[in-house]
């Protein structure tokens, strides 16, 4: 017979359901990793390193050891032995680490010993009580902090240049041309929930809760580093605080508190102080980027020349791939990006919110306003002109549709056919000086591999579970809304299991690609249990299905239907009664088709509009009103998406304004470790916000036509916050976060 369907999507996938675990979160039910206390658990606090480069001459850890709460001690001197080797990369998103495998230190806040007490408060004591002795070399710092090098390959495999087109014969074709330099700061993941660890050995298994976002592939991980097999790990992250892609990848301190469990025989806790945050768990690397970018007289782009240099680690390589957010955004006949970096004493940067693509797009969409003003055009009719409708150097076709429709939909909400061309012309009616701008927002579409499994229990009610990743955008409601419809079922009558790394792979939370990927697994895998109950159904006398075969049937609201004659129907239940009572199980997987992906490039699209009003004399900024319009395929739930989106905008309010660490020249350390002088923004500095999110058919990126939205909305933000306030002031910027003393310099 054929396969049957289930209900179109629409009955449970695209509506507003409020988060399923909402009430959990704000009542205190839910069990975040650090919540849990099992029976004779330690705590573990790491000893930070306060110099940024040199190495350990003596540790003086017997005040420590005579702390009545303390229980022990680890250093490099007693720490057991990993079977698997901290520097070594053997995994995807595998960094090199410090565990305590020698005296060097490479950064300020790096582990140089774990203390174990039976208090929090003991081991935090215990901690400060060790004393370091130093051999110090000269920190190096900041861009200029060592000497360049050009990448061979950038992070996830992509090249550190990429060339299309004459760059040189584009130069020299130019009528008009930009020559200018962008600079972003060093930023650092600041989920509400810090990396935490509870681990617990039973022989040779470990158990660890802690927030993970790709649970089934860690488990390889961590074997690795303990000599046992995967499966001997079970890991369990219900609930994650946040993530902005630092907590798919293994640190540090989490192995040395897996390690302090083994060597003690009792479960250890460790959770990071907000201050440890700025160190060995990731950030986003400082850069500063080159952009030539010339065009014809009637504004149509003769070459597209971006360069980037960002820091990293001094032993490991992880580098902004600011340059590449060229790649995909603007049509030019020729089009360089070209990646280097700087090895200085930090932490190896990692992966955070929209990697590349964020200060990328800061810099040159800005980059671009700057051409569109030497040229006389408007902002938005430069970008009209100029957007990509195939993917440079490969020809694939983009949803240009869906982007044109931003345009449009953005600029009409906002209001933008009323801005004057020229800057520093708009004033409100309390003398502040007002500005608009915009910025193209462009994200990849990834997809990667997931395995699902659906059960139709006796009762017609239906069971899914996959090991997915809840870092607070709301995939247990998406996730349980894409289920659902493929069991045919209301939501209310599937229960959704995830969070645990017994439950089949959803994949990787991570790359604006979790719904995809554990979506369609899902979909499979309760479409699959359908055909199987519909198997039932069709081949029993008794049923008022049977016989149906090519005819087929349709599954909705608990029921299987003949396809074309639905007076012929019967409940799950009913059917499964009949056969034995027996569960109905599905499975499925979830990949992208390497036929789609060879064809099409795959892209979600938008449009960021901003507003800002200062003071003509203090200079002091706000961002008064952002309009975001956004294409990115089938939306589940459209108030998860547009607190997403907003989310991402707000994100990029803090790029545009506030947020930077600050380091120490002297010493290399982050002088401003911690939310009194790390800014970001709070209720008072987002003020108007409008999410418009445009409809998008894309039956090319996957078989539900799901994009992401979780870093797209940071993407064109930035840069339409950085034009607002050249359009407000006449002043250029090229420096973020843009400050009341940059504008003040330039009055």
């Amino acid at each position: 017979m054929s396969n049957p369907q289930t209900t179109r999507f629409g009955s449970n996938s695209g509506q507003s359901f409020t988060r399923r675990d909402g009430i959990a979160k704000v009542t205190g039910a839910a069990t975040f990793a650090a919540d849990n206390h099992p029976e004779g658990l330690l705590y573990a606090v790491y000893v930070p390193a306060t110099i940024a480069r040199g190495r350990v001459a003596a540790l003086e850890t017997a005040a420590a050891k005579a702390h009545p709460g303390v229980v022990e001690v680890m250093t490099p001197a007693n720490r057991p032995a990993l079977a698997g080797d901290p520097d070594s990369k053997n995994f995807m998103f595998a960094f090199r680490f410090e565990a305590l495998q020698d005296d060097t230190v490479r950064y300020a806040n790096q582990p140089i010993a774990l203390v174990l007490g039976e208090s929090l408060e003991a081991a935090t004591e215990g901690a400060r009580l060790v004393q370091a002795r130093y051999e110090a070399l000269p920190a190096r710092v900041g861009l200029e902090g060592a000497e360049a090098y050009k990448l061979e390959i950038a992070p996830f495999g992509r090249p550190g240049e990429t060339v299309f087109g004459d760059i040189a014969a584009g130069h020299a074709a130019a009528a008009v041309a930009v020559d200018v330099s962008y600079e972003t700061p060093a930023q650092y993941h600041n989920p509400m929930e810090t990396h935490a660890v509870v681990a617990a050995w039973d022989g040779d298994h470990l158990t660890l809760d802690m927030p993970n976002q790709a649970i089934v592939m860690a488990r390889a991980v961590y074997g690795y580093y303990f000599g046992i097999p995967a499966e001997n790990i079970l890991i369990r992250s219900p609930y994650l605080g946040g993530g902005f892609g630092s907590k798919a990848i293994a640190n540090g301190p989490q192995v040395l508190a897996i390690l302090a469990a083994r060597m003690m025989r009792r479960p250890v806790k460790l959770m990071l102080q907000r201050g440890q945050m700025f160190g060995p768990v990731g950030h986003r690397g400082a850069t500063r980027q080159q952009l030539r970018i010339g065009s014809d007289a009637q504004g149509g782009l003769c070459v597209l020349d971006h360069a980037s240099l960002a820091t990293t680690s001094s032993f490991d390589d992880f580098v902004e791939s600011a340059a590449n957010a060229s790649q995909g955004i603007y049509a030019s006949p020729a089009l360089r990006s070209t990646l280097s970096g700087v090895r200085v004493d930090i932490g190896t940067p990692g992966p955070m919110r929209a990697p590349g693509e964020a200060s990328g797009s800061a810099a040159l969409e800005c980059a671009m306003d700057e051409l569109a003003e030497k040229l006389g055009m408007d902002p938005l009719a430069f970008r009209l002109r100029n957007y990509a409708e195939t993917e440079p150097g490969t020809g694939k076709p983009y949803s240009s549709k869906a982007l044109r429709e931003c345009y449009a939909q953005g600029a009409a909400a906002f209001g933008w056919d009323a801005r004057p061309l020229a800057a520093r012309q708009m004033v409100d009616d309390n003398g502040l000086l007002v500005g608009w701008g915009m910025g193209t927002a462009l994200f990849g579409a990834p997809m990667f591999a997931a395995k699902a499994r659906a059960v139709l229990r006796p009762d017609g009610s239906g069971l899914v579970e996959t090991a997915a990743a809840d870092m607070g955008q709301g995939a247990w409601t998406a996730l349980a809304q894409i289920a659902a419809d493929s069991l045919g079922l209301p939501l209310a009558r599937v229960e959704f299991r995830s969070g645990s790394s017994d439950l089949p792979d959803g994949g990787v939370a991570g790359g604006s690609g979790h719904t995809a990927t554990a979506g369609s697994a899902l979909h499979a895998a309760g479409l699959d249990a359908i055909r199987r109950l519909s198997e039932l159904a069709t081949a029993d006398p008794a049923s008022p299905l049977f016989g149906a075969g090519n005819a087929g049937v349709v599954a909705r609201d608990g029921r299987l239907y003949v396809r074309g004659d639905e007076a012929r129907s019967e409940s799950y239940a009913e059917i499964i009664a009949r056969a034995g009572g027996a569960e109905v199980e599905g499975a499925g997987s979830g990949a992208r088709s390497p036929e789609a992906a060879e064809a099409h490039a795959m892209y979600a699209h938008g449009a960021v509009f901003a507003e800002v009003k200062i003071d003509p004399v203090l200079y002091q900024m706000r961002v008064t009103r952002l309009v975001g319009a956004f294409a990115a395929g089938r939306i589940i739930n459209p108030k998860l998406a547009e607190s997403q989106l907003m989310g991402g905008m707000i994100w990029g309010t803090s790029f545009a304004l506030q947020e930077e660490a600050l380091f120490d020249p002297r010493t290399g350390r982050v002088m401003n470790g911690d939310f009194a002088g790390y800014h970001i923004p709070v209720n008072a500095d987002v003020m108007r916000l409008q999410v418009i999110t445009v409809h998008e058919d894309d039956p090319h990126v996957n078989p539900l036509g799901i994009k992401g939205v979780g870093e797209i909305g940071i993407t064109g933000t930035v840069g339409a916050i950085g034009n607002a306030i050249w359009h407000a002031t006449g002043q250029r910027i090229r420096r973020f976060p843009i400050r009341i003393e940059d504008l003040l310099r330039g009055a």
